[in-house]
């Protein structure tokens, strides 16, 4: 006979029900995780392919200044009398900014304008003393004539005409002489004056009423005053091995500690080719143009700046890391990469149509390119079908040149690359003879970039096992890398394996 239930029993079912209620759908729950997350992942470390830009610059420190600076000197010596322009003071062209004591020039003046007046004198006697000469001369000829004076008598009057003559133009030649000495002192007089020779402001000033300036060996500096300080320049010392990245016009970015929360823009305006060795470090000077109409920037500030030698947008990128990583078994990578290269060098020809959209083709372009790329996808399918002998002609089969870490890949050897611009000149010979010279130069040159660009194997995680897939990279930030061929934007690569439990 059956033992009743009491309301304690039925109290005790009523509070283990839901308790194992919970506990089934808590089992039920992880085994479900446990299904949907990849066996492997666990093994795995991964980053997702992203579509986004990447900035590629160069770093390099310089110091500001004025465009055009002016350092005023005195070209006469004497004692200053007199300064009018102080630091940071603007500046007109002309406008008068310190005297030099003029009392040694003005006696000068003096001295020669008496000097002009005694050679005026003795021209004016020495003319009077030639008019005698002369009727002298006159006279004695005429009585020569009739035989009444002697020959002799002739030749002294002759002389004495011509030494009056003499007289005369030395006395002339005196004039000018003292003429232009007194020219010249009273020039020294005006340089006693210093004026501005440019609209500007005052950088440095380096004397004092009272101070004695000595000119004779070189002019002494008296102001620095810098002619514009609305556009200013930076020199930056950059890198032999980044200089042949740099060209004119590409933007610069820079900062400055004195301003730590602000960044200001500049412009490449000059590449120059005077290179500077120090520590056995070589480094070329570029300038950089910066537009400071608020006045912010003051010359002598150290910036710290970046020039822009690349910017690809909306583009695939890879973390750098990714590109570093290689399983410690890959014996089966190589087979891997010879298949992919046998489709093609890493689908060179899947990026050719998105070269030529760039060019905007009209039809008959479109048409002769949309035929050349048929020819060329039949042949790759022709070449996959084909049993391959051991070895093949695959372009890229094999490790290549090691990048990042060692990964297999690399660049496409000079010979292998020259074959492969010849084939794809001919595969696309009556697209390329429908181009005009732009088009045609723009082709060329991404035809040669697609060939010639590096290669890397990378390691997607497809059902939670590492896969090997050859990708082409381009530009890089530092961070991450551009990336191009298999792969999409959310496809999981491996970084790194995870330390065994």
């Amino acid at each position: 006979m059956g033992r009743p239930s009491t309301p304690a029993s039925r109290r005790n079912f009523r509070r283990a029900g839901p308790i194992a209620v919970a506990c089934v759908i808590a089992l039920a729950t992880l085994w479900w995780w446990q299904q949907r997350a990849p066996r492997a992942e666990a093994g795995y470390r991964t980053v997702a392919v992203e579509r986004g830009d990447i900035r590629v610059a160069i770093s390099a420190t310089g110091t500001l200044s004025a465009i055009s600076t002016v350092t005023v000197g005195s070209q006469v010596s004497g004692q200053v009398t007199e300064v009018l322009a102080d630091f940071n003071d603007k500046v007109a062209k002309g406008q008068v900014i310190a005297r030099i004591d003029p009392s040694t020039y003005e006696a000068q003046i003096e001295q020669g304008t008496a000097q002009v007046a005694s050679a005026q004198a003795s021209l004016r006697q020495a003319q009077a003393s030639l008019r005698n000469a002369e009727l002298d001369f006159q006279r004695k000829t005429s009585l020569g004539g009739q035989q009444l004076v002697a020959r002799s008598d002739i030749d002294l009057a002759r002389a004495a005409r011509d030494q009056a003559k003499a007289q005369v133009s030395a006395a002339q030649a005196q004039i000018r002489q003292q003429a232009a000495s007194t020219r010249t002192t009273r020039v020294n007089l005006d340089r006693t004056v210093i004026r501005s020779p440019v609209d500007g402001v005052v950088l440095t000033r380096t004397i004092e009423p009272g101070q004695t300036v000595a000119a004779s060996l070189q002019a002494p500096e008296l102001f620095t005053i810098a002619e514009d300080l609305s556009k200013m320049k930076i020199e930056l010392a950059v890198d032999e091995s980044d200089i042949g990245q740099v060209r004119q016009g590409q933007a610069v970015t820079f900062t400055a500690d004195a301003f730590p929360d602000r960044q200001f823009q500049g412009k490449v305006e000059q590449v120059r080719l005077s290179a500077t060795t120090a520590s056995n470090v070589v480094t070329y000077p570029v300038v950089v143009t910066v537009d400071n109409s608020d006045g912010i920037l003051l010359p002598g500030l150290t910036v710290n700046a970046e020039i822009e030698v690349s910017k690809r947008a909306n583009v695939l990128k890879l973390a750098n890391a990714a590109l570093r990583y290689k399983p410690a078994d890959d014996a089966a990578a190589d087979s891997q990469a010879a298949a992919a290269a046998r489709r093609g060098g890493s689908g060179i020809a899947d990026d050719l149509p998105r070269n030529a959209a760039a060019l905007k083709l009209d039809a008959t372009q479109q048409a002769a390119f949309d035929a050349a790329i048929a020819a060329i996808r039949l042949r790759q399918a022709a070449r996959e079908a084909a049993p391959q002998a051991q070895g093949g002609n695959s372009l890229f089969g094999g490790r290549g040149r090691t990048r990042n870490g060692g990964n297999g890949g690399g660049q496409v050897p000079t010979q292998v690359r020259q074959r492969m611009v010849e084939r794809y000149q001919q595969d696309f010979a009556a697209f390329r003879s429908s181009l005009d010279d732009a088009q045609r130069r723009q082709w060329n040159q991404s035809v040669a970039a697609l060939i010639g660009a590096t290669r890397v194997a990378i390691y997607k995680l497809v059902d939670g096992q590492p896969q090997r897939t050859m990708v082409r990279v381009g530009a890089s930030d530092g961070t991450d890398t551009e990336v191009s061929g298999d792969i999409r934007a959310g496809d999981e690569v491996v970084t790194g394996e995870r330390a065994a439990q």
